[in-house]
C-alpha cells in the first residue's frame, strides 16, 4: 500500500533528515572492522541534534507519525534516482 506523499514542512524534513544522518553514523560505526577501535555509537551531539529536531517538528513521543514521514522521505528519494 502506497501513502500519498505530502509536503514536508521544514522542520518535517530537519527532522528526517537529522534522523538519517543519525541511521548512517550508527551503520558506519557497526560496519568498520572489528579490529578497529569502535567509538561510542551515538555521538552526544547526533543525538542531541535528532532530539532537538524531534522536539521542533512536535514529532517527539509520535513515532508513528515520525516514521511515516520517514517512509515517505525515504521512497521519494528511491523513486528519483
Amino acid at each position: 500500500m502506497h501513502m500519498s506523499s505530502a509536503v514536508l514542512t521544514g522542520h518535517e524534513r530537519t527532522a528526517v533528515q537529522a534522523y538519517l544522518r543519525l541511521l548512517h553514523t550508527v551503520r558506519a560505526t557497526l560496519d568498520s572492522p572489528a579490529s578497529a577501535p569502535r567509538p561510542v555509537i551515538v555521538p552526544a551531539s547526533a543525538l542531541a541534534e535528532a532530539d532537538d529536531a524531534l522536539a521542533v517538528a512536535g514529532l517527539a513521543g509520535n513515532e508513528e507519525a515520525f516514521f511515516a514521514l520517514v517512509r515517505g522521505w525515504c521512497s521519494e528519494g528511491s523513486e528519483g534516482g
